[in-house]
């Protein structure tokens, strides 16, 4: 095998890897009814004009399953941290008592849970797309090697290499989303 070859393989798994990791990242913010700071990942605090991750500028500690503590290092940003939450849209009723914010995370309905296997389920269809862009991009390269100089039998070799590999990533792309569908769906 070329070393053209070998580096169109060694895109194909990094980039389809990539791909695996942005969907669990994601997953990961969908809540399956237990509290977790990741909650909170995507909340950002405009601190002094600048837009601050909330993780940042604060201790997030979940001291059960239900509840999320919010200890910020500034006792002066508490209120707006309590906005930011409710701006960010994701169900909760921070309370503030001058000293930490508290969430109580609520329990989740059938109907909540269905939308959120929904979401799982559209976070794995987009992950697959971004899986067979990496393919179709390589196929490409590997395309290029063969006006190269790169043997007809060795490209084709690449191609179905790729293939392979976007069918084991697509698996697992599969079983992460059957995963995560069924730890929501678990009461």
């Amino acid at each position: 095998m070329t070393e053209e070859s070998q580096i169109c393989l060694e895109l194909a798994e990094e980039g389809m890897q990539k791909a695996i990791s942005f969907l669990e990242r994601e997953l990961h913010k969908i809540r399956a009814g237990k509290a977790s700071p990741s909650m909170l990942e995507g909340v950002k605090i405009d601190y002094y004009g600048v837009l601050t991750p909330l993780n940042q500028m604060s201790n997030i500690n979940t001291p059960d399953s239900r509840s999320i503590i919010i200890q910020p290092w500034d006792k002066n940003v508490l209120d707006l941290i309590e906005k930011a939450i409710l701006v960010a849209n994701l169900g909760f009723n921070p309370q503030n008592d001058g000293a930490i914010i508290r969430i109580n995370v609520p329990a989740l309905t059938e109907e909540r849970r269905i939308d959120l296997v929904k979401k799982a389920k559209i976070e794995g269809e987009n992950a697959k797309i971004s899986i067979r862009n990496v393919r179709r991009t390589v196929n490409d390269e590997a395309k290029s090697l063969e006006k190269d100089g790169v043997p007809e039998d060795e490209v084709k070799r690449v191609l179905a290499e790729v293939q392979e590999i976007t069918n084991s990533y697509v698996t697992k792309v599969d079983k992460i989303i059957q995963d995560k569908e069924q730890s929501i769906m678990t009461v």
